[in-house]
């Protein structure tokens, strides 16, 4: 596969993108960059800091195994055990999804639905005092700062429309309060169904220190990775992970407590599995990925869920396929729920569906 002559990490770059090529990669330059940087140790930037950098004959045994499984199709993630995503690096694994960026959308909207995480006084203070002074208000406690017009606009609910605000397709009733009107001193109870890595229960608990994360899957290698992802993260003091088909297994005593529901379920249609990518469908999970022949039987039983465990004013925000996000805000306003948003991801594909228990 290499000659014996000094393998560079320029020339060890551009025989693995050739090569990639050559076997059908769709971006055989950055996988190649991915690959060496792995097996290197090194960013992907301290790449090219030192492009005459000779590799050693371990580094080349690595990066011969890694050009093989990646000429073969395996996702580059699977190969190098990792995934950046957000604000943490989690460890994946053959047998799990690989988290991707639609689910850091997710987890954006999740969060919104939830009052902001408590800043430090100090932090607070400063920034009362800013605001005082651009509005040329004396005033030392912020009394006199009323919300003009706009001010909370994205948490404004007026009823029975649908409407379209920022490329959102937005559903609304009749309630006048945000899901977003609890306090912040206290503890929120949040479920993440089908959790997988556990990338959106990690990320919910790091970003927001209130947040309690009961995280749940019926895959036992999922249940393994995610408690591992959890440990890692030394956040064993706020995820519990539990084995389980969707809530079972969470105890009764917290239904009716969730103030948020979460979840990335199965929801590719079964007749649209065919067409998605061949590292996808030949190497990560079915279970993960058949949502029934319309995307949606999962979904359902999600919604059946939270009309139990989440509180009033409770909310819910599911990932789903392109297809069926106007079907699905339909099932949940029939099944009661409100304040129903349809958000799109960054290619623009309705993605998020959010909701409200009233």
């Amino acid at each position: 596969m290499m000659d014996d002559a000094i393998w560079t990490v320029r020339r060890i770059l551009s025989w693995i993108e050739d090569y990639l090529r050559k076997h059908g990669d769709g971006n055989p330059r950055l996988s190649a960059q991915w690959l060496v940087a792995e097996s290197l140790g090194v960013s992907r930037v301290q790449l090219f800091m030192d492009m005459e950098r000779p590799l050693t004959e371990d580094e080349r045994t690595t990066l011969r195994d890694f050009t093989k499984r990646r000429a073969a199709g395996e996702p580059l993630q699977y190969i190098t055990g990792s995934v950046d995503f957000r604000h943490i690096q989690l460890r994946v694994r053959d047998g799990v999804l690989i988290p991707r960026p639609e689910t850091e959308v997710l987890v954006s909207e999740a969060l919104a639905l939830l009052p902001s995480a408590p800043k430090p006084q100090a932090a607070y203070d400063e920034a009362i005092a800013r605001l005082l002074k651009a509005c040329g208000d004396s005033s030392s406690d912020g009394t006199n700062i009323v919300d003009g017009p706009g001010v909370n606009a994205s948490n404004s609910f007026i009823g029975g429309n649908e409407i379209e605000s920022n490329g959102e397709i937005v559903y609304e009733c009749s309630t006048g309060k945000s899901p977003n009107d609890k306090p912040n001193e206290q503890m929120l109870l949040v479920a993440d169904i089908c959790t997988g890595t556990g990338c959106i229960a990690c990320s919910i608990a790091f970003e927001h220190p209130l947040t309690h994360v009961v995280a749940t899957d019926i895959s036992k290698d999922a249940v393994l990775l995610a408690r591992e992802n959890v440990s890692l993260l030394e956040l064993d003091d706020r995820v519990e992970v539990l084995s389980c088909d969707l809530g079972s297994e969470i105890d009764e005593s917290l239904l009716g407590c969730f103030d948020l529901v979460v979840s990335n379920p199965p929801y590719i249609p079964t007749a649209v599995l065919s067409e998605i990518p061949r590292e996808v469908s030949e190497f990560e999970p079915s279970i993960a990925l058949d949502g029934g022949p319309d995307g949606l039987v999962i979904f359902r039983r999600l919604l059946e869920w939270c009309s139990i465990a989440l509180k009033p004013d409770g909310c819910f925000a599911f990932e789903l396929h392109e297809s069926c996000l106007d079907e699905a805000a339909l099932e949940a306003e029939r099944a009661g729920f409100c304040n129903l948003r349809i958000v799109k991801d960054l290619a623009e594909r309705p993605r998020i569906l959010t909701g409200r228990r009233p």
